[in-house]
């Protein structure tokens, strides 16, 4: 009879410590799951070219999705990226403002929000807001 016992015992013992292993790893997949495996902020420095790519005055990178200024040395950069929902913003040059084609959202000429939906600025890039050497 006490070989039985043990057996059953082990057989218990055996079974709730495979339940207990598997709520673990089901508990790890699950808050694994919360963190996103891809960042989709904008990158914290970006490599544009030499400062003779760049004429006075703004260029689209659509690849980086940045606007460039340049005036005379002096180089500005912002997202072009609208934090209300990551669509493309466009220049309005008589009103000097990134306007969000999308759903109206409009920043001043640094990126600052001017009226939302949007409630963050846009992101400015200040690794490129020096003088060209």
């Amino acid at each position: 009879m006490t070989e039985k016992g043990d057996r059953r015992n082990f057989l218990l013992k055996l079974g709730i410590g495979s339940g207990i292993a598997a709520l673990g790893a089901q508990t790890v997949a699950s808050m694994r799951s919360l963190v996103p495996n891809v960042s989709y902020d904008a990158p914290t420095t970006v490599k544009l070219g030499a400062p003779s790519d760049f004429s006075d005055g703004l260029k689209f990178l659509p690849d980086e999705r940045l606007f460039v200024f340049r005036k005379g040395n002096t180089f500005h950069a912002v997202s072009a990226v609208c934090t209300h929902l990551g669509c493309i913003v466009h220049w309005n040059s008589p009103e000097k403002t990134w306007d969000c084609p999308c759903h109206g959202s409009r920043y001043d000429k640094m990126g600052k929000v001017i009226n939302g939906p949007a409630n963050k600025d846009l992101a400015p890039v200040p690794h490129v807001s020096k003088r060209a050497a």
